[in-house]
């Protein structure tokens, strides 16, 4: 009756759209070039930077003219979502290769839970590092850990094109030295408190009195000194395991900010499609929807809310989406990402009390969601859209069934 220690790998591209960019106009190698949205709009933002960038103390998420300023001679790269789509795929099949429990996170990384594989988690490091340079021209780093929060931990801990191992034996040396804002999910509003109560290394934030955190943070603060201490059981869930899981999320980063709510409606809208049609594919429906936001200054933040009852309908989840977003953002900086989740799921296989008068707007759009499913299933997930997604040109490349990011469950209920 032993227990078996998993072995979770972190996969993360160093500099994900500046390499590819690099990879794709040699021409471009050693000058000072940013990705970016629109470099036209003075709001825009740096998405990636090359090391020369890097060099001028230029970061990802600074704003286009604070960066031209520290470098006037930077080059901007339009963002080509589609082009790192491809990439992102082509990644995530050589992850594939060593098991099929892949969680995406982001375009840029993902998870792999490789406990039963014959080889250590540090050779398949080694391999997938060596298959993403040769087949793809880009370089990786990886974390190799027991636990999904460390194994993210140690990708970030050596750059570039490196492998980090974290252990049960070794942790407290390798990370309770670190920064508490290392830690997944401390954002700097998080930061900021801890440090008020005398907390700035994730070693102090495991060995600090659990009244204190709660008093402070409720359930996060347990949550957090969780991870600080290395007990994070939570599973790496690909995206064909949707249905054994009580959340089915979706979340994007798009080409651009988005500066507005009309902005964020046809994005929140275009996710709550998918969310909608992989709830009908698993035969699910949701009692509660979240949203989670990241702004421009990559603070974390989300909000939930119980349905009246239980959907699978795009328009249902799409108005809860709206309707929280209305009630939780003031537009004081754009927003950089969206994510969008279904939770408390119930099998729509199984008899459900249902509204007996159920309005008929509502039926009309259970017929509809069905008929848009039919026709997606023959021409592609595209070939339909509403009017409030066609609006925006930059979302035309984004196909959120087929290039879906999920996103792990605490991050789509409301912790930073």
């Amino acid at each position: 009756m032993g227990f078996c220690m998993r072995t979770i790998l972190h996969c993360d591209c160093n500099s994900f759209y500046a390499t590819i960019e690099l990879a794709a106009n040699p021409h471009l190698r050693g000058k000072p070039l940013v990705v970016c949205g629109d470099p036209n709009l003075r709001h825009g933002i740096v998405l990636a930077k090359s090391p020369e960038a890097k060099a001028y103390g230029i970061f990802t998420g600074e704003v286009l003219w604070e960066a031209k300023k520290k470098c006037p001679q930077l080059m901007l790269i339009h963002a080509r979502h589609k082009v790192y789509l491809d990439y992102s795929r082509g990644l995530r099949s050589i992850c594939r290769q060593y098991t099929p429990f892949v969680e995406p996170f982001g375009l840029d990384e993902s998870w792999l839970d490789v406990s039963h594989h014959a080889l250590s988690g540090e050779e398949i490091a080694a391999r997938i590092r060596q298959a993403a340079k040769e087949e793809l021209g880009i370089t990786t780093s990886v974390g190799v850990s027991y636990n999904k929060v460390f194994a993210k931990l140690g990708s970030e801990m050596r750059k570039p094109d490196a492998t980090t191992v974290i252990t049960p034996e070794n942790f407290r040396e390798k990370v309770w030295i670190r920064s508490v804002d290392d830690l997944l999910f401390v954002g700097r509003a998080t930061k900021k408190r801890l440090a008020q109560m005398g907390i700035h290394t994730i070693g102090q934030l495991a060995q600090c009195d659990t009244n204190l955190l709660l008093q402070a943070f409720g359930k996060n603060g347990l949550t957090i000194q969780a991870f600080a201490r290395g007990e994070d059981n939570s599973p790496v869930l690909s995206p064909e395991t949707a249905d054994e899981i009580k959340s089915i999320g979706n979340s994007t980063t798009p080409p651009h900010d988005i500066r507005c709510e009309e902005e964020a409606k046809s994005i929140l809208y275009l996710l709550c499609e998918s969310v909608a049609a992989r709830m009908r594919r698993h035969q699910v429906a949701c009692s509660t929807v979240s949203i989670s936001l990241r702004d421009t200054s990559l603070m974390c933040f989300g909000r939930q809310m119980r349905l009246q009852q239980p959907t699978d309908a795009a328009e249902d989840i799409a108005k809860a989406a709206v309707h929280l977003l209305h009630e939780a953002y003031q537009w004081e900086i754009p927003l950089r990402s969206l994510g969008v989740a279904g939770g408390s799921l119930i099998s729509t296989c199984q008899d459900v009390q249902t509204n007996l008068w159920l309005p008929a707007a509502r039926r009309q759009n259970n017929r509809l969601d069905g008929a848009l499913d039919e026709i997606r299933k023959r021409y592609g997930h595209n070939a339909v859209r509403r009017g409030i997604v066609v609006w925006d040109s930059s979302l035309a490349d984004l196909n959120p069934v087929d290039d879906h990011a999920m996103q792990p469950l605490g991050a789509m209920h409301g912790r930073e």
